[in-house]
């Protein structure tokens, strides 16, 4: 039976300016399962971190990436809920949920570059055409090797 969310008083800092209120990253633990033997039976260690993307203060085009790298990991309700249970222990598997929200948020973060158009420079236009006659060249002499004995 998963325990009741549980706020985190300690989180504050997601990524470089970005530091969230103390309440609004919630954590629920439950049962895991995988490996641990009777641990896995007794221990609610498989942590699930829930924040609401309103609660993120980041740049409007920042949330947009945002929800994009999120995927299935955003519910309906504006909620990403990133969960691990790799661990077998509650603190390991907490700090892992952490990790992953700040990665989530330091590459939202990254403005896209804008490509721009660029043209090839008139050497390499000219390599590439001489190369290309160089190849036909080669290919037709393969033809036409047959001496005058028909």
């Amino acid at each position: 039976m998963p325990h009741p969310p549980q706020p985190e008083s300690d989180v504050e800092d997601l990524a470089p300016g970005v530091r969230v209120a103390p309440g609004a990253v919630r954590f629920a633990f439950s049962a895991s399962s995988g490996p641990g033997g009777q641990n896995v039976n007794k221990r609610a260690t498989k942590a699930e971190l829930r924040v609401l993307l309103s609660d993120l203060p980041l740049p409007a085009d920042a949330l947009a990436r945002l929800r994009a790298l999120a995927g299935q990991r955003l519910a309906d309700t504006g909620e990403l809920i990133i969960t691990s249970d790799e661990h077998r222990s509650q603190g390991q598997n907490r700090a892992e949920c952490l990790a992953r929200l700040r990665e989530l948020v330091i590459r939202a973060m990254v403005r896209p570059k804008k490509r721009r158009p660029t043209r090839p420079s008139r050497g390499s236009v000219e390599r590439r055409l001489e190369a290309k006659r160089a190849q036909s060249d080669k290919k037709k002499l393969r033809g036409t090797t047959r001496t005058g004995m028909d």
